[in-house]
């Protein structure tokens, strides 16, 4: 009955994993449910570990990368943080140069700067953001005069 604590290890790995979603604690399940398989097959406690380790390294090393790669084709991965305000829109709140200035942008305010060579942008204005250099968004306006990047 001892290869239930290695299944419950596996089960517990599984839960988290779906919590998780990196694809490494279920490399870690399957190297215990392995490990269970050897407990019931009467294996000493130091061969559970070993085959618990190297399982688990396996599946890490070779299945992990390879499921990485087949679930980005099929799955877009979201943008987030920083780099999912790249190309929104958003209104100068304080007038922006190419040194300074403020945009509110989903409602929160940056710190903005416009593309080099581009014109100050005026209060109110909306501007597409090119990139996040740190915590700064660098514009540029959207009037069909403006400088394109």
């Amino acid at each position: 009955m001892d290869w239930l604590w290695w299944v419950g290890a596996g089960l517990l790995f599984i839960l988290i994993e779906i919590i998780s979603l990196d694809l490494v604690l279920i490399m870690f399940a399957g190297g215990a449910f392995a490990a269970a398989g050897v407990n019931a097959a009467g294996g000493p406690l130091w061969l559970q570990i070993i085959t618990f380790a190297v399982v688990s390294a396996a599946l890490l090393l070779a299945l992990r990368p390879w499921l990485l790669r087949h679930l980005r084709h099929r799955v877009p991965l979201a943008e987030t943080g920083a780099a999912a305000q790249i190309g929104r829109t958003a209104v100068v709140v304080d007038r922006v140069t190419e040194l300074s200035g403020r945009i509110k942008l989903q409602g929160e305010i940056w710190s903005a700067r416009t593309v080099d060579g581009s014109p100050e942008l005026p209060i109110g204005a909306e501007v597409r953001v090119v990139r996040i250099d740190g915590a700064t968004a660098v514009v540029q306006s959207l009037a069909p005069d403006s400088h394109t990047v």
